[in-house]
């Protein structure tokens, strides 16, 4: 009964003018950035809800309506509504599709829409139109999934275990399962992109990292201690750390931009110049290059030496001069207000000779003056928390940590990525405080943490031979 009068273009009109008229209403150039944009709500196999940011105002945006589900649910239907949108104002957009962590297989797969094997026009297609991916939000982090990176002892994550996607309500982990977890958690992705790239010739996953809320109650609430779920009905209750344990209190997009405005905020995602957090608002820098020395770490000049001898996150490294590996510059700085920071480590991911897509965990820079052993892990920092108080000291951990990081086990023939986790020192989870606040300890779902420890993904820097 409802169906048609909603979809009725005059409706759309009213809808979509008032949400262009709201975005630029509060759009302050050097102050306040307002994007115009939409999530597309897509729900079909392979099609996973969609933000779509547009780069332009009134104007431009105007002249279109947005492309619903209604429209279609196949994503190369959207892309080519971007293409028509481009070529008709001028203007620009993306699309960020939302943590695919539970998305059943469909987001990272080898399969399009329609379940055929992806095409190089499909590649070149999505690189373009999807340049970044949403990696940690409420719904769980999207980083790693552990059983798929049994060395990393920081893959367990937020991981969200009780649901798992669309048709798993008798999960049978096997191969067939693993294969849907590649599909759905971005470090299997982007090595899949590095096999895809020698199959097509365009890598489909070369993207870049943010983090969200994916809230819908118009409270950006990623801190702990601050934590209003996603929805009215996942506020904070009595009952919320027993039925909704596993949500987390995630996450931010940053963002590397000349200056606070619409058309440089969008240049910036669109070279990948941005890194997620699970909502800490510490600082990360991270380049690539060939000849970074070590007192370039603590160089107040850091940036600017950066752009001189390499490219930032999100760039890309080809051609190793003879005999040389691949220098990183990295600096992470505490959130002003927030925990000490515990280590940098760099997650390599690479193609081997032999077709096989590997991966590897380095720890570069850890707090403490702890060393970094050649072999085995690294000493845990510790954990100050005192739960029944809800607090923590930085008396353990840095504030900052810097390095340059050279890759010992380089490859010049090989194609690789690099991309930059920074982890915090343990702090109190949002469970924690909704436990002492609603004095509710038998209601938190048993197994589930009190602590977490809160931390950054950089986009990745591809090299190629």
């Amino acid at each position: 009964y409802f169906a048609e009068p909603r979809a009725a273009p005059e409706f759309r009109r009213s809808v979509w003018d008032e949400v262009i008229a709201t975005a630029e209403r509060h759009n302050e150039p050097g102050r306040f950035t307002a994007l115009i944009g939409y999530e597309w709500t897509a729900a079909a196999r392979g099609a996973i809800h969609r933000n779509v940011i547009f780069r332009d105002g009134a104007d431009k945006v105007s002249q279109v309506l947005p492309f619903s589900r209604n429209d279609s649910q196949d994503p190369e239907a959207l892309w080519a509504y971007f293409e028509d949108y481009v070529e008709t104002t001028g203007g620009d957009v993306i699309a960020i599709p939302h943590n695919a962590n539970i998305s059943g297989g469909a987001t990272f797969a080898s399969v399009d829409f329609e379940g055929e094997p992806l095409s190089q026009e499909y590649a070149k297609t999505r690189a373009r139109w999807e340049p970044l991916n949403e990696v940690t939000q409420y719904k769980g982090d999207g980083e790693a999934y552990p059983p798929l990176s049994p060395d990393d002892e920081f893959a367990d994550y937020e991981t969200w275990h009780s649901w798992a996607g669309p048709n798993t309500s008798n999960i049978t982990f096997n191969e067939e399962w693993y294969e849907r977890k590649r599909s759905d958690f971005t470090r299997p992705a982007l090595k899949r992109g590095l096999a895809l790239k020698v199959e097509l010739g365009t890598n489909p996953f070369k993207f870049g990292m943010i983090g969200s809320t994916d809230s819908h109650t118009s409270l950006a609430a990623a801190e702990e201690d601050n934590f209003w779920g996603t929805y009215a009905l996942y506020e904070p209750n009595t009952f919320r750390s027993l039925f909704q344990s596993e949500f987390a209190a995630s996450g931010y997009a940053a963002i590397w931009a000349t200056e606070n405005t619409r058309e440089a905020l969008f240049a910036a995602m669109r070279r990948k110049e941005t890194y997620a957090t699970t909502g800490s608002r510490m600082r990360v820098r991270f380049f690539g290059g060939w000849d970074y020395a070590d007192e370039d770490a603590y160089n107040p000049k850091l940036a600017e030496i950066g752009y001189q001898g390499g490219v930032p996150m999100g760039g890309d490294l080809a051609s190793a001069p003879d005999g040389q590996s691949p220098t990183f510059l990295i600096r992470a700085v505490k959130d002003p207000d927030g925990a000490n920071l515990d280590r940098v480590q760099v997650i390599k991911g690479w193609l081997g000779s032999d077709g096989n897509v590997n991966e590897k965990v380095y720890d570069v820079a850890v707090s403490d003056g702890r060393p970094i052993p050649s072999e085995g892990k690294v000493e845990p920092v510790g954990s100050t928390v005192d739960i029944e108080n809800l607090s923590y000291t930085n008396t353990i951990g840095d504030p900052e940590l810097a390095v340059v990081w050279q890759d010992p086990n380089f490859d010049p023939s090989l194609d690789a990525f690099y991309y930059v986790r920074v982890i915090e020192i343990p702090t109190p989870r949002w469970s924690a405080y909704d436990r002492k606040f609603f004095q509710n300890e038998a209601r938190v779902r048993e197994g589930f943490p009190l602590t977490t420890q809160e931390r950054a993904y950089t986009s990745p820097i591809w090299y190629a031979p």
